[in-house]
């Protein structure tokens, strides 16, 4: 090689060498300042996107037992008013029976009554005045109360709709129903032609008419309707959705996505709204969707399997609670109805307990799973992300020490070159 002094191309690839060196010693700094090995995209993107979506998991899942642990607190506010209750009706009892013996006087039969009448009272306020985070509990809704849990996936989510019957004289204990689990929904499809396929940008714009009516089967057998007036797709989800209706969601998807199978009409491709209805005291028909953008009807619902898995209280055919208002203790003929009418009270009582312990047992073994599976990720979470310190510090001494030798190194080849100053003198 000629020795020249046009370019010191010793000193370049000395100054590249260390400026690689600097770099990585300024990451392993890092690494050992913020504990991750993985601070940035350029560090690891696929360890980097991995961890961020553990991350998430994590999070829901913690929130979940959170969330699971309130319902908990529900449930035993709940029982520890029926609890009450049936200490009332316990009392009931043995004033009915003292009532029903006939050996009391006119006077002593009028105070026992209405120390009755009082008793009945008392169920009528811990039924109106028991509440929740300030919410009532005994509403007898249908809708229930939704105890949301899950790792931030719709396959890893369920819902826990409790039902909390209605408690007043009128209206004592519950039993009859049964706790039902469900993950199916139904689908709308709304583009079933070649005239185009609706989008989510294109929401506005495809208008539809007809509607969906919900039938909502309340605790005492009535039912309420919801139906849609609106007239665009993204207003239709978005009613359906304030609605509020327990179980139910609304959400633009695709005939693929659902589960759906092509042939004739129907394409994969096919948008259309996913009805999730996991309540089995909600009905919904009427599906005289009309996309009037192609002028195309929508089909009839269609089955799908990829709801939230739903456990929810069904009400029974022979829902039965035990109806105390009319009852009182005037006379001993009375009395006695009374009592056979406040027994049943007692065992309605019971069921209904029976249901909220169950419910308290299903949301501490959710609560079980959550937090061992946030365990496990986090741990696995760990692994991919944490800095592994014995080699991080091995690392940093190594790059200490290149990065001594190559200022060295730089140092020696930048006066090399005056070495050509000897041949001329």
């Amino acid at each position: 090689m000629a020795l020249g002094v046009l370019n010191n191309i010793a000193a370049l690839g000395a100054e590249n060498s260390l400026n690689s060196t600097n770099n990585s010693l300024q990451t392993v700094l890092q690494q050992l300042s913020s504990g991750s090995k993985i601070n940035s995209g350029s560090d690891d993107a696929a360890g980097l996107s991995l961890i961020n979506g553990l991350q998430a998991n994590s999070t829901a899942l913690t929130q979940s037992a959170t969330n699971a642990s309130e319902g908990v607190g529900l449930l035993q506010v709940a029982d520890g008013a029926l609890s009450q209750v049936t200490n009332l009706l316990n009392r009931a009892v043995t004033l009915a029976t003292e009532t029903a013996n006939g050996t009391l006087t006119t006077q002593q039969g009028a105070a026992a009554n209405q120390e009755y009448q009082s008793i009945l009272s008392e169920i009528n306020s811990i039924g109106s005045t028991t509440t929740f985070n300030s919410n009532q509990v005994f509403t007898g809704a249908a809708a229930g109360t939704s105890i949301y849990t899950g790792d931030s996936s719709q396959t890893g989510s369920s819902i826990d709709n409790l039902y909390f019957a209605p408690l007043s004289a009128a209206t004592v204990g519950d039993s009859g129903g049964t706790v039902v689990q469900s993950s199916s929904g139904q689908f709308v499809d709304l583009s079933l032609a070649a005239g185009g396929v609706l989008t989510t940008a294109g929401q506005t714009a495809d208008a539809v008419s007809g509607g969906l009516k919900f039938t909502v089967t309340n605790a005492d057998g009535t039912t309420t309707n919801f139906t849609t007036t609106s007239t665009t797709v993204g207003g239709l989800i978005s009613e359906i959705n304030k609605d509020g209706i327990a179980g139910v969601t609304a959400s633009l998807t695709t005939q693929g996505a659902v589960g759906g199978t092509a042939g004739g009409a129907v394409a994969l491709a096919d948008t259309g709204i996913l009805l999730s209805n996991t309540n089995g005291n909600v009905a919904i028909s009427d599906a005289t969707l009309l996309d009037t953008t192609t002028g195309e009807a929508a089909t009839a619902l269609q089955a799908s399997t990829k709801a939230t898995d739903t456990i929810s209280y069904q009400l029974g055919a022979n829902e039965q609670t035990t109806n105390l208002s009319a009852t009182n203790l005037t006379s001993a003929g009375n009395a006695q109805n009374a009592l056979t009418q406040v027994n049943a009270a007692i065992s309605n009582v019971a069921a209904q307990r029976g249901y909220l312990g169950a419910q308290v047992n299903t949301l501490n073994a959710i609560t079980g799973v959550a937090t061992t599976q946030q365990e496990n990720i986090t741990s696995a979470q760990n692994a991919v992300q944490a800095t592994d310190y014995a080699q991080a510090s091995t690392d940093l001494s190594k790059y200490e020490i290149l990065s001594q030798t190559g200022i060295s190194a730089l140092a020696q080849a930048n006066s090399l070159q005056q070495e050509v100053t000897k041949l001329l003198q």
